[in-house]
């Protein structure tokens, strides 16, 4: 829900800001000379900073019936959610075709100039240079895109936009039906090109408008996080069910110690790296690890597996903001 990725703008100096992926802080550099900086490396004393922030704010979890209702009425506290925000708390995802190239057809993604992202790379210490792969998809006549959670369109609507291939067809979903009525009301939405269809992944049988085995792209963004964890593999298991042999999940989340983990306060936690916001919605941290051994586990071989380490200022306040992302492809 809450990712803040770059876009790209113009700075105060008038010159074009690097594209996403591309702006490394160096020694020689002032952290404040810009809004944001990537692929930043953390050192020991920051990481044990961080943890020490996580076993305290996780030493007080929530009542026993605060967190079942949490997990039995979560469609409730989402309906909530999008009935205040609407459309307009949303901004397109404008860095999608830089991370998920997949998403564009074939001449649009000849031309993305992007910082090359290491496959199953995980950039640790090392700090070492990341390499995106485009992974080649079966050829077909047609190609078919799921999106879970797909909330009112962010990721939908950037695809219907920017990939013109006349044989795509775009299927979404979300847990919330207020989030798919609004959607729906969008203009961009294209019955002939799109459909969109409530649905609680977590439920044991999916009712879909698609069969087994016909989707070629599964894309999971800042999602399974706000599943509980318990049920997340039986989540990765129903997209193997539904994709191609050869098909693609898409996947970026909250990676642990993200600011947003950091900021929670005593009382919030529902389990370990799993916490309830102020408006009831719920959100889970993962780790590299984590992630490579719940698709692994379900059969998927992994493409690519890193760590998108990012730090945010407010040069006003002269504040840091360290913020972390789980970022994979898996294929069936």
């Amino acid at each position: 829900m809450e990712e803040s990725v770059s876009q790209v703008k113009q700075d105060e100096s008038n010159e074009k800001r690097p594209q996403f992926g591309n702006r490394t802080l160096s020694s020689n550099d002032n952290v404040f000379q810009h809004n944001a900086w990537d692929n930043v490396t953390w050192d020991e004393e920051q990481q044990k900073l961080a943890q020490l922030k996580v076993n305290e704010n996780s030493t007080v979890t929530l009542p026993d019936e605060k967190i079942f209702e949490y997990e039995h009425e979560a469609n409730k506290y989402w309906d909530k959610f999008y009935g205040i925000h609407e459309n307009k708390f949303f901004k397109n995802r404008h860095w999608l075709f830089t991370e998920f190239p997949e998403l564009a057809v074939t001449t649009v993604k000849q031309n993305i100039q992007q910082p090359l992202r290491s496959v199953t790379e995980s950039q640790d210490e090392s700090n070492t240079e990341a390499h995106i792969k485009i992974l080649d998809l079966p050829s077909q006549n047609e190609s078919t895109i799921l999106e879970i959670g797909c909330g009112v369109g962010n990721t939908v609507f950037p695809i219907l936009l920017y990939n013109t291939d006349p044989n795509l067809f775009v299927y979404c979903c979300d847990f919330s039906t207020k989030a798919i009525d609004i959607l729906k009301q969008n203009p961009a939405y294209d019955t002939s090109r799109c459909k969109a269809f409530v649905l609680d992944a977590t439920e044991e049988t999916w009712e879909t408008p698609f069969e087994p085995e016909t989707l070629d792209i599964v894309v999971l963004i800042f999602v399974l996080s706000a599943i509980h964890p318990d049920k997340m593999k039986h989540v990765v298991q129903q997209m193997y069910k539904y994709l191609k042999p050869g098909g693609l999940v898409l996947f970026r989340d909250y990676g642990r110690y993200d600011l947003a983990q950091l900021r929670f306060k005593k009382g919030c936690c529902l389990a370990e790296n799993f916490y309830a916001r102020g408006d009831g919605t719920r959100v889970y941290f993962f780790t590299q690890e984590e992630v490579r051994t719940l698709f692994t586990s379900c059969g998927f071989t992994e493409e690519q597996n890193l760590v998108d380490r990012r730090l945010q200022v407010n040069r006003g306040k002269q504040l840091k903001m360290y913020r972390v992302w789980i970022q994979g492809k898996y294929k069936k």
